[in-house]
């Protein structure tokens, strides 16, 4: 028993396999409850907004910490991303439980990530990349992008981008950069599954298949070019979301002014009731000495009147005593 004891706890430091329909789940220990949940979310959960249901099998690894997750994702993946996925391989690597909050719901990216791999198995390398991030975050229902969008001042300096293609650049960008161009992406794919409310993207899918040109299948399906449509998708974009960007940033700039500005205004009106106290105090003292001087004067005032009397009552006496002279 004690000889096999480190055998088991080997075996158990490795990393197991689940399995479910067409899903596999390899993970460590650590994350197998987590590998459990995402597992039962992808097999409940497994049709994709104008696709057929997807029939190749998907390998999803966790990684249980950062150092694998690099190792196991190469150099393609961008430091701050919480997956990626290898349509190529039909894999998926994402981070485990040990991921910080900025990995985001677990559930959401990996369902991101399943999108991008349906979508490669029916058209394959069709898709440009801004659909590609676009279609991933549609079907996983991402709505806080419409959050980013309404908070971008991006959208106000620079305007929206002339073409979609031109948001490739933006998805090797930094984090914040990243986060406008998905965005960006997922509002296009968004409004061209609009132009049809019955059927979405199902026709456009199909024909972009069948003819292996975007244009052509925006033609059939929605009836309208691909330019037409990016030129009122810009429009839109700009006019629903330019002027909340607008507000929301107005709001964080007198923020931040309220927050330089009223630890000046408190010190200035300090200053002023300072320098009243201290002019009220000068009154006080001007009022005090002039009541003094008023006071001095009048008993000066007073006393000079009484000698004036008394001197006035001694002479008369001696003028009525005097002989009159002949």
């Amino acid at each position: 028993m004690l000889l096999a004891a480190p055998r088991a706890r080997a075996q158990s430091s490795e990393a197991q396999r689940l399995d479910r329909g067409r899903f596999t789940v390899v993970a460590f220990p650590s994350d197998l409850p987590l590998a459990r949940t995402l597992l039962d979310e992808a097999a409940r959960n497994d049709t994709f907004p104008g696709l057929p249901r997807p029939h190749a099998r998907a390998l999803i690894a966790i990684a249980p910490d950062a150092r694998r997750f690099r190792e196991w994702t190469g150099t393609g993946a961008p430091d701050w991303g919480a997956a990626i996925a290898i349509p190529e391989e039909h894999r998926i690597v994402m981070q485990g439980s040990s991921a910080g909050s900025g990995a985001g719901d677990p559930r959401l990216v990996l369902r991101h990530e399943l999108a991008h791999l349906a979508l490669h198995e029916y058209l394959g390398a069709l898709p440009p990349r801004w659909f590609d991030e676009g279609y991933a975050g549609y079907a996983a229902g991402e709505w806080s992008r419409d959050e980013v969008l309404a908070a971008n001042i991006g959208l106000v300096l620079h305007g929206i981008p002339a073409s979609l293609d031109s948001l490739e650049d933006g998805f090797r960008g930094g984090a914040s950069r990243a986060s406008g161009a998905y965005a960006l992406a997922y509002r296009a794919v968004s409004d061209l599954a609009s132009l049809d409310p019955q059927r979405g993207l199902s026709l456009f899918l199909a024909y972009w298949k069948q003819t292996g040109s975007m244009d052509r299948a925006m033609r059939r399906a929605y009836g309208l070019t691909q330019p037409t449509f990016e030129a009122e998708w810009r429009s839109r974009t700009m006019h629903r979301y330019g002027v909340l960007a607008v507000v929301a940033n107005l709001s964080l700039l007198f923020a931040l002014f309220a927050f330089f500005l009223l630890p000046l205004y408190w010190l200035r009106r300090r200053r002023n009731r300072r320098r009243m106290d201290a002019l009220r105090a000068a009154e006080a003292a001007s009022e005090r000495a002039a009541n003094e001087w008023a006071a001095i004067d009048s008993a000066a005032s007073e006393r000079a009147a009484s000698e004036s009397t008394a001197g006035e009552e001694v002479a008369r006496p001696l003028s009525e005593e005097r002989p009159d002279t002949p």
